[in-house]
Parts: C-alpha cells; sequence; structure tokens
C-alpha cells in the first residue's frame, strides 16, 4: 500500500500524464491498484507478466491528454503509438525491462533493434535496461565491457540519443555492507522526437519506498519553441564518406 499512496502521490505532484513501472513481478492489477497509482485519474494500462521472479512492465497514459493508435508488446517491452491531443504531435512511447540475466541480454538487445529499426515516427525509450554504457555508470572497478559495448552499438545503430539525468550519478544499488551502484536506467529518444521537445529534462527523484532503483521523472520542458532548429554534432559522422557534402 506505501507503493501505492507514494506513486498516486508523485501522480498528483507532478501531474503526470504516462507512467511507467518496471520489475512488477505482477501478472494482474485490480482496477482499484490502477486507479491508486494514478491518483484517481482515468488512465489507460498495458502490462506484460514477469518472467519467472523477475520483470513485468506497467504502462499507463491519460487518455485526456493522447489519442492511443495501437498498442503492441515484446517479451521486454511495450509500446504505445500516440498523438498529442494539443498539436497533433504522433510519437511512439516505449517502456523496457531489459534482461537482468546475461543468457538473455542478446534476446532483449535484439528486440529494441526490432522494436526501432524500421520505425517510421519519433519515438521515446525508457526503462531498466539492465545494462551500463561504460565504466564511469558504475562505482567500482569490476567492468565487464562486452554488454556496454554492444549496448552503445545498438544506441549508435538507431542513432538514439541519451536525454542527460540530473539529481544523481546512479539509478541503483544494491544492498551489499559495499554496495555496488550503477545506471542502469535512462531515456533514449529519437533525433525527430528531441527536435520537437528540444529542452526535455530526465530528473532522479528520492527514492522513498522500497526498491532498489531510484524513480526518474521526464519533463518535455517549455515546447513553445520546439520549431526553432537545433544543431548537435556527432563525432561518428566523421566516418561517413560523404561528410564533407553533408555538412
Amino acid at each position: 500500500m506505501a507503493k501505492f499512496r507514494f506513486l498516486s502521490d508523485l501522480t498528483k505532484e507532478h501531474n503526470l500524464d504516462f507512467i511507467a513501472l518496471l520489475e512488477t513481478c505482477r501478472k494482474n492489477f485490480t482496477d482499484i491498484e490502477l486507479n491508486n497509482i494514478c491518483g484517481g485519474k482515468y488512465f489507460l494500462w498495458s502490462w506484460i507478466d514477469p518472467k519467472g521472479r523477475s520483470g513485468g512492465i506497467l504502462l499507463g497514459i491519460n487518455p485526456s491528454i493522447f489519442d492511443i493508435g495501437f498498442i503492441s508488446q515484446g517479451d521486454y517491452h511495450i509500446k504505445f503509438r500516440m498523438r498529442n491531443k494539443v498539436d497533433g504531435f504522433q510519437w511512439n512511447l516505449i517502456a523496457v525491462y531489459g534482461a537482468a540475466q546475461d543468457e538473455h541480454k542478446q534476446s532483449f538487445l535484439t528486440e529494441i533493434v526490432q522494436c526501432c529499426q524500421n520505425e517510421s515516427l519519433p519515438f521515446l525509450m525508457g526503462g531498466d535496461f539492465n545494462i551500463i554504457r561504460g565504466p564511469n555508470e558504475k562505482n567500482n572497478d569490476r567492468y565487464d565491457d562486452r554488454w556496454p559495448s554492444l549496448f552503445n552499438a545498438v544506441i549508435n545503430s538507431l542513432d538514439l540519443r541519451e536525454i542527460e539525468l540530473s539529481g544523481r550519478k546512479f539509478t541503483w544499488a544494491n544492498s551489499l555492507p559495499e554496495p555496488t551502484f550503477e545506471r542502469l536506467d535512462r531515456v533514449l529518444v529519437s533525433t525527430e522526437w528531441e527536435l520537437k521537445f528540444p529542452q526535455a529534462t530526465v530528473q532522479a527523484l528520492p527514492r522513498e519506498i522500497t526498491s532498489d532503483h531510484t524513480p526518474l521523472l521526464l519533463s518535455f520542458g517549455d515546447t513553445r519553441g520546439a520549431s526553432q532548429p537545433i544543431f548537435r554534432f556527432e563525432l561518428g559522422w566523421l566516418t561517413r564518406d560523404d561528410f564533407r557534402e553533408v555538412v
């Protein structure tokens, strides 16, 4: 009940328009529970079951703010195709929970690529990826580059950008006497989504419930100037044969 109370208060305080809960470890949710999560608002929900004792995703949106085109699911993600009612902007919201076990991480990364590579609409993908991107996202030197390297290759191949996290360096910690801290949770966006919401931010909130993860708050920022062009330079562009012509 404490978790539901915390989520309800969070929804009311920040006037949330969508909510993603990860590692729910739940196969079903009652209407009362869902109503409590979103602070009494009417939300449209979709979820996928956990695998064994871990996993599970719950994703909900406020249908007074967004129209829903369709909902699709995979083993590690839920995707909502949406349209902002205020301006008609169409995009995809994707919530992910990455495999914690090494033997399933390849399947998770493959599913991300399949979910995004042929997507024609802008998209935002966020959640617990269960993979860090480099040694700076961990507080000790027990680091294996295999999965971070593949994860970064996927991000680069899909031309995604990560919205910078403020308020905390790490998003997960274990409960050992000398805990390990890692940044497992993040928000990735396509170039087109970033152009629409160039002032979007991700803030780490206080961890006020029994969880080993830090809640993240996404804000679209002031969208009134979203039509203003922005310029980003990616080092990877230097490897393109047509770099000079494009620039």
